[in-house]
């Protein structure tokens, strides 16, 4: 059966028997929709029964102790776990109504809506011109003005624009930490996703420029659903509207970040934000 994009699929109705849990959110729709999903590596079990739901244009921050599932999970909302050998997940993971899991479902459109910025900046050893531009050239833009307008754009959405304007032909190795995070991050929406998925994007920075990066998921909030997950506590309480908690592979509470740091429900969720363990 040949791949084909999301919005040819025909929307599938939700499970009754796994309810999003914690907080309703009737108000904001649905970004993405995880419905009873388990993951295994092997033998192993490292996702149990996940019901979540990531409200668009806002941002949800995914905490936990290590090894608690977060970035696990984080990978299964744009099927960068398929490169995993031995994976096999069950349940779902809706968008706009579509089970990104349905075989027919392209990985390579899927993707062009679902970002992705990593741990570590992985620019690619080209021009910062180049870096931005490879997505569009990828998905056929081959017009060389409409090609610096959506690199002009994108360095713009991403606080760089200013920084390396008159040094577009350079090498993006060149750049510092921060400043290649941040191409990253113009890399990512240059093809203009829906959806923005980071993996603790700022661990490796310096404070200056973690705080930057922080300024940024502020600002692509307006534009983009963003999934951010982070061991910094503190970071989760600045840019974060929803937090969801892991722990050993489930998700224990979810909810408005106000609620999961100052009234959580579950007394795991209180140890973990006030620093008892993890």
């Amino acid at each position: 059966m040949n791949p084909v994009t999301l919005e040819a699929i025909a929307p599938h109705a939700a499970r009754e028997e796994h309810p999003v849990n914690q907080e309703t959110l009737e108000d904001v729709p649905a970004a993405l929709r995880a419905t009873g999903l388990d993951l295994h590596y092997g033998s192993k079990q490292a996702l149990f029964g996940i019901n979540l739901v990531v409200p668009k244009n806002r941002v949800t921050a995914l905490i936990g102790p290590s090894g608690c599932g977060k970035s696990t999970f984080l990978r299964c909302l744009n099927r960068m776990n398929d490169l995993v050998d031995g994976v096999r997940i069950t349940g779902k993971v809706e968008m706009d109504g579509t089970d990104i899991y349905d075989p027919r479902v392209d990985t390579v459109s899927l993707r062009r809506k679902v970002g992705m910025i990593f741990q570590k900046s992985n620019p690619f050893p080209k021009t910062i011109w180049e870096n931005v531009a490879y997505g569009p050239k990828i998905h056929g833009q081959r017009d060389k003005k409409a090609l610096d307008e959506v690199v002009e754009r994108s360095l713009r959405g991403a606080a760089l624009w200013d920084e390396v304007k008159d040094n577009l032909g350079k090498s993006a190795l060149a750049l510092s930490g921060g400043q290649q995070q941040r191409l990253c991050i113009a890399r990512a929406i240059a093809v203009e996703p829906e959806i923005l998925l980071m993996d603790e994007p700022a661990s490796a920075l310096d404070p200056i420029a973690t705080g930057k990066i922080e300024e940024l998921i502020l600002q692509l909030k307006d534009q983009f659903t963003i999934a951010i997950v982070t061991h910094n506590m503190q970071q989760a309480g600045r840019v974060s509207d929803y937090t969801a908690f892991f722990y050993m592979g489930s998700l224990i509470e979810f909810g408005s970040t106000d609620t999961i740091f100052t009234n959580p429900r579950e007394k795991r969720t209180e140890d973990y934000v006030s620093g008892r363990f993890g």
